[in-house]
Parts: C-alpha cells; structure tokens; sequence
C-alpha cells in the first residue's frame, strides 16, 4: 500500500481531500498513470448525496472519480503497446476476462466487473493509479487531457448509438438534454443520423446542445414532442428513440413516437419502475435496446473525437483544481441548467 492525497466519501454528506492508503504496485500486464483531470459524474454525485446506488452501498470511505485521463509514469511486464510519457484515458470497469460475458463480448454487463468508484471499489480522484494496460487507451497528441477524461460518457453515447443500428440518413429522437443525452445525439449524428430531435424541460440544456449542426431542440415544457415528432417527420414517427432522461414520465406516450419498425434505446434508468405499453410496442413491432455502461467504445470514441467529426470542448462547463475538489461536487449538487461536464484537475 502507498499513501495518496485524494477525495475520498467518507460516508453520505461527507467528503474529505485527505491522505488514503492504495494499492499502487505495478504487476504484469499493469501500468502506472499519473492522474491528470477527472470528469464528475452524476454516480459520484449520486454516492455523495445519497450514499448508495440500487445494491451498491458506500460502506467504508471511498476514494470517487472514474472519468480520467493521465500519464503513464511506469508499465509492468508484458506491457509491449504503452509506454512511460504516454498520454492515456482508461476505461474504468475490469472484468473478468474468464466469465462467460465476457467470453461473449459484452464484459460490461459481467456480475464480477470491478467498477472505478462503485463500492467497495476506489476511484481515481488522485494523484497516481494503477489500471490493466488492456483498458489504458493512448490518447493522440492534438486531443487534450480534458478531452480524454470526456471519453468515458461519450462512450455511453457510441454504445447507445451502436445498439440503435442506426442507419445513414435516419432521424433520432433524444429524450433528456443532460450530458448522456447530449453525448447520446453527438453519437448518433457520428453514427449516420441526417438529424437529432433533443427533447428536455430546461432551455439552457437545449441552447447547449442546439450549438451542433443537426440537433433539433425542443422544449417539451411548451410544445408536445408528440406533436413536434409527428410536424417534423409528416406524422411518420422516428426512426430511433434514446430514452436518457430515466423519467417515467416518459413511457407513457413513448410508443407514439418511432415510426413503425423504428427502436427505443433505453439509457436512462427510471428510478421506480414503470408501465410499459406491450401493445403499443407490439402493433409497431418495435425493437426495445437495453444500454448499460459500453464495451468495445473507447478505441472508437478516441477515433471520432480526434478525428474532428466529434467536439467535446463545449460541453466543459468548469474546470476545479484539485484542492477545489469539495467545491465542485457542491456545484455539481446545485444541478445548474447551463452545467454539462465539471471536471477536476488533478495536476498542473
């Protein structure tokens, strides 16, 4: 074990920037990375307010923060693709590479996987971690460490995206314009969409994502989106919809909107459940997608984003040092419309 400065939860309502003792050995097959900016996550949020998330329960002081991105200051044998003085992102669930998920491909949804920041597990909101080089992902040297540290939500956006089949030309519809949402229909224009109907109550969100070519805003608390899908595709319907509010609200007229054929990703978790039309869905033969987190994303985010084709910058709303850790978190509480990404920046 090594002693770290980090922010750690000390239980519901309490956090501290403190020395914590970590696992920092570097094994076969294991790099070292210099933590550099940390992007704040609405879980970390979540674990802070409230203490817990469905069975994962915060238990014992835990360090937060799994959107990061850093430097490779020390790589373990076996280790042939990184290297010292790498500039990385890493993707922060670690399965087991034996379990029968992932042995079919989708490790994200592996019972085992050991998740940065989801209880008992430590994140990364400090100065140094040790992560499998085969989920260190080198970052090109025109995209930024803030950059890098967007890479973990957008690949939620390109594991909905990919779960859509989306097909060139389509029109997607997105529920919810916070930063999944926002990341969704970035995702979805890479993936081929002509056009990406965003949907929320609050206007700043909507100006935020409006500021992209192909996003279509609309404010459900003054029109309907039943209406507005029906006026904007000729009362045909969408060929996608992305369900990234977690509203229950939102199943209610949910089946009204994709066209018949058409796809319902869901990425917002509802956090009662809810009714669910099977008619409706049935008379359309809809085709219902399930996203949890992503696999195989990261290399293709990087691809997108360095590309050009994807430009995360304007989502950055504020970046905090990170003896300004506290403070942060206390923003990110506040919920303020006109916020999308806080981050932390663990070195200079």
């Amino acid at each position: 074990m090594t002693k770290v400065r980090a922010l750690v939860l000390e239980r519901q309502h309490e956090l501290a920037l403190r020395d914590i003792d970590l696992p920092l050995d570097v094994g076969p097959g294991m790099v070292r990375i210099a933590i550099h900016t940390v992007g704040v996550c609405g879980s970390d949020v979540h674990y802070y307010t409230h203490g817990k998330i469905g069975p994962f329960v915060v238990n014992a002081p835990m360090v937060l923060g799994h959107e990061a991105a850093g430097t490779v200051t020390e790589v373990g044998a076996g280790v042939s693709h990184l290297k010292v003085g790498d500039r990385v992102c890493m993707e922060p669930g670690i399965p087991d590479p034996n379990s029968r998920a992932s042995r079919l491909g989708m490790y994200n949804v592996d019972p085992a996987v050991q998740f940065w920041a989801t209880p008992p597990v430590h994140g990364v909101l400090t100065a140094d971690v040790v992560h499998p080089a085969n989920y260190t992902f080198k970052l090109p040297d025109h995209v930024s460490f803030a950059e890098g540290a967007m890479v973990e939500p957008f690949a939620v956006g390109m594991q909905a995206a990919s779960k859509a089949k989306i097909a060139p030309g389509d029109t997607a519809l997105v529920l919810g314009a916070g930063p999944i949402g926002t990341m969704v229909a970035l995702a979805a224009l890479a993936g081929g969409c002509a056009r990406v109907i965003v949907a929320d109550l609050a206007q700043p969100k909507l100006d935020i994502a409006a500021q992209y070519q192909g996003v279509i805003p609309v404010n459900i608390r003054q029109k309907s989106i039943v209406d507005e899908v029906k006026r904007l595709t000729e009362g045909w319907g969408v060929d996608v919809v992305f369900e990234c509010s977690g509203s229950p609200h939102a199943w209610k007229t949910i089946m009204e909107l994709p066209r018949p054929g058409g796809a319902i990703v869901v990425v917002g978790l509802p956090v009662e459940p809810v009714a669910v039309d099977i008619a409706g869905a049935s008379v359309k033969e809809l085709r219902i997608e399930n996203v949890f987190r992503y696999a195989h994303q990261y290399d293709r985010a990087i691809a997108l984003i360095a590309s050009g084709k994807v430009d995360l910058k304007p989502l950055i709303s504020e970046t905090f040092a990170f003896e300004e850790s506290k403070a942060a978190f206390d923003r990110a509480v506040e919920a303020r419309p006109t916020d999308v990404k806080l981050q932390i920046r663990v070195a200079e």
